[in-house]
């Protein structure tokens, strides 16, 4: 790979992704195989098989191949997603598997070196340079950015890279749309991943030769997007069916299953945490005094076998369908627990309005720190831009005319190896 080259890394909540960039070139998508099929972007997801004997090292898996090793055995390996939405958290040190303490950077690194061991030769040589995409603002309560910037470092810095820098991911997905430009023009990108929904208003002026110049304007950001809709969803349709609502028996008494049990399914990556804490303790003593035993039996059944990846996949499976349809059905089977409902888009809306105001005031944040420009184009990108309720929200804003969308899962990574070509050249 030669010299010039620039590795557009965009590590995500759900997914990621990877470009190399060389100036004078088009920027390149690494692709890895999985079955007969080449995919752009690498699920963020984690899998650890139990060693057979002590002193073992243990097998780790990332990917859909992760998927495919929990799903080979799934009670011996363990599985972790989302793990992004801990990057910037003063609270997460590690966690323990099978004996092994990982930290985050520990995690962060597993999942791209096995993304460059799929890649094969795509990544074989790797660049010197890399541009990372950092969220406007990082999940969680009272996220610290400058905590996740170490920690990125840290795992990046296995991989022997001697120039790294951070770029907002929503000026990445600018530089991706700016490729299509005729005119000078004031753009304001949304980019919505699996735990962050983030702005930025970058104006474009036409430079000598015909290129354009950047001149950031205003960003803002929130710790909300697709992983909180999906809360929704099983908030609603999931938890009622695991004892959600009910009661358990302590002495004469007769108490509420505590609601803070189920809050585990408004992050992903705590389900996988959960069954090794003392709320899972707390949780299996209740669940042998509870009115519905039943419901909670099949709560701990679903924490202790790591059904939440299945359950992940029930549920955007739905959340999908939902945004081509008035209804989808929601159908979910594990262990104790068996569902199969109807969901109604105008009762998912309804749902997700405490998130789709959080979004509405970081868009007004993100103009107001831009001084609240003319907005010529909007451009939509990550997985959560195809839910109608939150497009809907630009179009009452700016017009349809004025919203574009597409390369959803790419344009970050694009973006940012076309931002270090530029530089490069």
């Amino acid at each position: 790979m030669s010299a010039e080259a620039v590795l557009g890394l965009d590590f995500g909540t759900t997914n990621t992704v990877a470009a190399i960039g060389r100036a004078g070139r088009p920027p390149v998508m690494v692709r890895i195989p999985f079955g007969d099929r080449e995919l752009t972007a690498f699920r963020s997801l984690l899998s650890f098989r139990e060693p057979e004997r002590v002193g073992q090292p243990v097998e780790v898996e990332g990917g859909l191949y992760a998927a495919e090793q929990f799903a080979a055995d799934p009670t011996g390996t363990r599985l972790i997603q989302s793990f992004k939405t801990y990057a910037a958290s003063r609270t997460f040190r590690d966690t323990d598997i099978y004996g092994k303490r990982w930290r985050f950077e520990d995690l962060m690194a597993a999942l791209l070196m096995r993304l460059r061991a799929h890649a094969g030769e795509r990544l074989e040589t790797l660049p010197r340079q890399v541009i990372v995409g950092r969220p406007v603002t990082f999940a969680g309560a009272d996220p610290d950015p400058a905590l996740a910037e170490e920690r990125y470092r840290t795992a990046l810095g296995r991989f022997g890279f001697n120039q790294l820098e951070f770029v907002y991911e929503p000026v990445g997905a600018a530089f991706f749309y700016a490729r299509e430009l005729q005119r000078e023009a004031t753009v304001l990108v949304a980019d919505f991943g699996g735990g962050t929904s983030d702005f930025s208003l970058v104006r474009f002026i036409r430079a000598a030769g015909g290129r354009f110049r950047t001149e950031p304007l205003g960003h803002a950001g929130v710790g909300v997007a697709g992983d909180a809709f999906d809360y929704r969803i099983i908030d609603r349709v999931v938890s009622p069916r695991l004892g959600k609502g009910t009661d358990y028996r302590s002495g004469d008494k007769r108490l509420p299953v505590p609601y803070h049990y189920y809050a585990a399914f408004a992050r992903w990556n705590q389900l996988a945490i959960l069954k090794h804490t003392r709320v899972m303790r707390d949780i299996r003593s209740v669940a042998r005094e509870a009115v519905d035993a039943a419901a909670l039996a099949a709560f701990v059944d679903l924490l202790e076998h790591d059904q939440g990846y299945p359950l992940y996949r029930a549920v955007s499976a739905t959340k999908e369908a939902l945004s081509a349809a008035d209804a989808a059905p929601f159908t979910f089977s594990a262990g104790r627990i068996a569902i199969e409902t109807v969901v109604e888009r105008a009762d998912f809306e309804a749902w997700i309005a405490p998130e789709l105001a959080a979004i509405a005031g970081a868009l007004d944040r993100a103009l107001d720190d831009a001084g609240r420009p003319t907005v010529d184009r909007v451009f939509l990108t990550g997985g959560s831009s195809f839910v109608p309720a939150v497009r809907r929200l630009f179009i009452e804003r700016f017009g349809e005319d004025r919203i574009e969308s597409g390369s959803e899962f790419e344009s970050i990574a694009v973006g940012l190896a076309v931002m270090g070509a530029e530089k490069t050249g």
